[in-house]
């Protein structure tokens, strides 16, 4: 008992003590515990054994794990336990509980719950003592950290990257920062209205048009109302309908009017753009690269890749590079990233750079934290993993993110190819995480694979309807949040894989 309850007895320096070890010099051993306050955890029980209001000022964020001493942290457990009952805590109604329990024995039994409610500071008091028991437990966890860190890197095996070892000790870190931050609980309505009003004065100041960050198409931004913050956006689409495309056009579009509006002195909710992080799982760096070049300069990609350029063309070219150069745009190119590496490089990125929008191309090629099974019911239980995951970062970061999804093939089986909500591959989980679901569809590569015989008056009249098809792509809108659900007819440049809005180069069929 004395241990936890000291009296006001003299006590002897460790250099006096001749009981301490000592070294060969005769200098005292000493040694450094884990942080802890035992004092403040048996004053914080006493608290809430006297008062079980105390309770409620610390437990949002304490926890049992978080007292050093393991009976307190039993004991904490069973006040929670009778006060969600709707029964009072005391010694009293505790003392059945631990009667025989042998570690309260071994300090005093039952009567050190009363002990604990004689050393009891006020209720006022009781979220100041909690907050100093949590800031330690902290405290040891990042002490626990440092020596796993410490040990990694002494025991690496040769196929173990040092990158790897730091990219780990970040998520352990940013981990426990999410843990560190205080509980979000109950705003007030007068915080959420102040809130909305400010985004609303933002799409006013706009001319009503939009509230988030801008896609760069003036027809989706009418529609969806830009990029808003929080949200995630799922992008699907078939293999060939240029869901890829339209992710790095709006990703160019984004990082080239923040870097426009930041030039005119335009910041925070004033600015209509954002950084970008684009992960790119399926397509290299220098790939995605040539093919953004290629949508900006106006050359078709082969051609590039082939070097086929005049003069016109190369001035053209080495132009739009000096201007890629200076956008905010960032590319992570990472084959068979996990959802928590991910993670980690998206709030690096906006500590370091002041990230705004994410892009992941594309949702099925991230991996879950435990992704050791590939079977249908793991792989679904993953998928919800990291579409939780990537909504939480958006959350987290106060960021829009949009995800390419791919669709299934029950698209080629219908008369019908417009995708559907029922076509997402693992769609359970992904139509529900989604604060948007949109796809891309273009009727044009469809009807080209259903051509008659040449000659025949169908072939005329397939020849007809595609040139009415010729460059034709819809952005559809099977879920919105925030709005409607409808339609966006884009143009499309095949050679270039550039799209624009319609009105700019097309007019819409009739019918």
């Amino acid at each position: 008992m004395e241990d936890y309850f000291p009296d006001n007895q003299n006590i002897e320096t460790p250099e006096d003590d001749a009981t301490l070890p000592r070294d060969a010099d005769g200098k005292v051993i000493t040694y450094r515990e884990m942080p802890h306050n035992i004092e403040a955890e048996q004053a914080l029980l006493g608290a809430i054994l006297v008062n079980n209001e105390a309770a409620g000022r610390v437990q949002d964020f304490l926890h049992p794990e978080h007292f050093f001493e393991t009976v307190h942290g039993r004991i904490y457990q069973a006040i929670v336990t009778l006060i969600e009952r709707g029964q009072i805590a005391t010694p009293i109604t505790l003392k059945p509980f631990f009667d025989k329990e042998k570690v309260l024995e071994d300090i005093g039994g039952g009567q050190y719950l009363a002990r604990l409610a004689a050393s009891a500071v006020t209720v006022i008091n009781a979220e100041n003592y909690g907050q100093n028991i949590y800031d330690l437990a902290l405290r040891r966890e990042l002490i626990q950290i440092g020596g796993d860190m410490v040990n990694r890197a002494y025991e690496a095996k040769v196929e173990s990257l040092a990158t790897d070892q730091i990219e780990q000790a970040e998520q352990h870190l940013f981990s426990l920062a999410e843990r560190g931050q205080s509980e979000g609980g109950f705003k007030t309505f007068l915080r959420a209205t102040t809130d909305a009003v400010q985004m609303i004065e933002a799409a006013y100041k706009r001319d009503g048009k939009i509230s988030g960050a801008s896609s760069g198409f003036i027809s989706i931004d009418e529609k969806i109302g830009g990029l808003h913050k929080s949200d995630l956006i799922i992008l699907a689409g078939r293999p060939a309908m240029g869901k890829t495309a339209l992710a790095t056009n709006i990703a160019f579009n984004t990082a080239r009017l923040f870097r426009q509006d930041t030039d005119a002195g335009l910041v925070g909710r004033d600015n209509r753009g954002a950084v970008v992080g684009f992960f790119s799982l399926e397509m290299s760096a220098d790939q995605l690269a040539t093919r953004i070049l290629a949508e900006q300069a106006s050359i078709p990609s082969e051609d590039l890749r082939r070097g086929k350029l005049n003069q016109e063309q190369f001035n053209r070219l080495s132009r739009v590079a000096q201007e890629l150069e200076e956008l905010p745009l960032f590319i992570d190119d990472t084959a068979q990233l996990s959802i928590g590496s991910l993670r980690t490089r998206a709030r690096r990125l906006q500590r370091q750079h002041g990230l705004g929008l994410v892009v992941v191309d594309y949702l099925q090629l991230l991996r879950g934290v435990g992704s050791g099974g590939r079977g249908p019911e793991n792989r679904v239980q993953e998928i919800s993993e990291i579409t939780r995951g990537l909504k939480g970062l958006a959350k987290e970061l106060d960021i829009p993110v949009i995800a390419l999804s791919q669709l299934s093939r029950s698209v080629e089986q219908r008369e019908d190819k417009r995708p559907q909500l029922s076509d997402l591959r693992e769609s359970g989980s992904i139509e529900q995480d989604a604060d948007m679901v949109s796809f891309v569809y273009r009727p044009e590569y469809y009807h080209q694979m259903k051509e008659p015989t040449m000659g025949t008056e169908e072939h005329e009249q397939w020849q007809v309807k595609g040139e009415e098809l010729h460059g034709l792509a819809e952005f559809i809108i099977g879920k919105q949040r925030h709005g409607p659900t409808g339609t966006v007819r884009l143009h499309f440049e095949r050679t270039t894989t550039r799209f624009s809005d319609l009105d700019e180069h097309h007019s819409i069929p009739e019918g």
